[in-house]
């Protein structure tokens, strides 16, 4: 029987040390500004193997602190080096370069992740890169190529943290009516939504993320990529195209889109004298979210390429007539 003891240990965190974290063994953990709060020192408790990661599974050191006057507690949720994979954020898993939601960044720079799902499969991948980072090593996902920074991304990024996001939980018995400290309760007297709670494995993921799918809509809508109301529609019409054949649209989609995959496209009808092309969906779920992902932006061999919405099934316009 081996018995795990628990250590804690107390600090001083420097904001400006964060950057430079290393594996979850580090010293400092991996945080936004947002999640660090106004002070710039903030005292913080160290828990040696205080939990397990919610990406990997694996045990590591867990951060606590208070980020202000008013605010709650907050901790690190998933460990460093899952943390550095992603280039993410330890605690609100948001992009530490644009504090934007992982399904949104990797929309917009094409990145697909390689990080597997699966239980064995995933604690052997991160097991071995973070041997690969221990030895100095650049890895294929110790974060995105951050050449020259996406003009969308720029728009879409926070320029001030937002420090709403550190408020306390709503009080649950305020919620029930039987809150009887007024405001010497603290936590906040609001009546909670209706909106689902965010899984962190999802948001790392980009699965299943509800903030980036709010804001993938609103850019859809902007560039009138809105999902038309008729169902029978489940494809989508690519205006502009370089010189490139059907399994090189099939293959820009599958890397442009995250989570699609080859059997949710049907079919690929390409019209190379007008330099344009079809693409039609197995389900219109796929078709709706390959939309909000390409509302980001599409380039395809270097070339920016209109996206819309197809027309009604020539089936679907019989039956109305």
């Amino acid at each position: 029987m081996v018995r795990v003891v628990l250590t804690q240990s107390y600090g001083f965190l420097n904001k400006q040390n964060t950057a430079n974290a290393g594996s979850s063994s580090a010293e400092t953990p991996i945080l936004c500004e947002t999640c660090l709060g106004p002070n710039p020192y903030v005292r913080m408790s160290r828990q040696h193997l205080g939990k397990e990661c919610k990406v990997c599974g694996r045990p590591f050191t867990v951060f606590r602190w208070n980020p202000g006057a008013g605010m709650r507690f907050k901790k690190t949720e998933i460990c460093t080096t899952c943390a550095k994979l992603k280039h993410v954020c330890q605690t609100c898993i948001l992009d530490l370069d644009y504090q934007l939601p992982t399904h949104v960044r990797d929309a917009a720079l094409h990145i697909q992740s390689a990080i597997p799902t699966s239980d064995i499969n995933r604690q052997y991948y991160v097991n071995r890169m973070e041997a690969i980072m221990d030895d100095d090593q650049a890895g294929p996902q110790t974060g995105p190529a951050r050449g020259a920074a996406h003009a969308t991304l720029q728009k879409l990024a926070r320029d001030t943290p937002d420090y709403k996001r550190n408020r306390p939980q709503i009080c649950s018995f305020y919620a029930r009516g039987a809150c009887t400290r007024g405001e010497a309760c603290p936590y906040r007297h609001e009546m909670p939504s209706d909106a689902p709670r965010q899984s962190i494995a999802d948001r790392y993921h980009g699965t299943n993320d509800v903030m980036a799918k709010h804001m993938l809509r609103r850019l859809a809508q902007a560039k009138g990529l809105t999902p038309p109301a008729n169902e029978a529609i489940m494809s989508l019409f690519l205006s502009g195209l370089p010189d490139i054949s059907e399994d090189g649209v099939r293959a820009a989609f599958l890397a442009s889109v995250p989570g699609l995959r080859a059997d949710d496209i049907r079919q690929v009808s390409l019209v190379p004298a007008s330099h344009c092309a079809f693409v039609n969906f197995a389900t219109r779920a796929a078709a709706e979210r390959a939309a909000e992902s390409l509302a980001v932006k599409v380039e395809i061999d270097g070339k920016e390429v209109r996206v819309a919405w197809g027309r009604t099934p020539a089936k679907s316009r019989e039956k109305e007539t």
